[in-house]
């Protein structure tokens, strides 16, 4: 049995408007992946090293599932809205 698996991105948002028109066209995409948002770019409070400015957590079922959103041709699409619009580091962390 595998357990949940977590996207946890570190955002720099360089462009508002272009950063927004890629919230807008992934919220179905991830929605159809059954991804479910835990932290969106909230407050935040680094305690060790270094942080962008926002973080977002997104929960999925499992690590599979969470590769084939981000690997799905409909996701890919919304990088190229979110690239010239945001910095983003991204990393899928697979829980207990």
């Amino acid at each position: 049995m595998s357990g949940r698996a977590y996207w946890v991105a570190h955002v720099t948002v360089t462009d508002p408007a272009a950063y927004q028109a890629y919230r807008a066209a992934a919220a179905p995409v991830l929605a159809r992946f059954g991804a479910r948002f835990l932290a969106l770019g909230g407050a935040q409070e680094p305690l060790e090293g270094q942080a962008r400015p926002h973080t977002v957590i997104v929960e999925f079922a499992d690590a599979a599932t969470a590769r084939a959103c981000h690997a799905s041709p409909d996701y890919q699409a919304t990088i190229a809205l979110r690239t010239p619009g945001a910095e983003v580091d991204l990393t899928l962390v697979e829980g207990l």
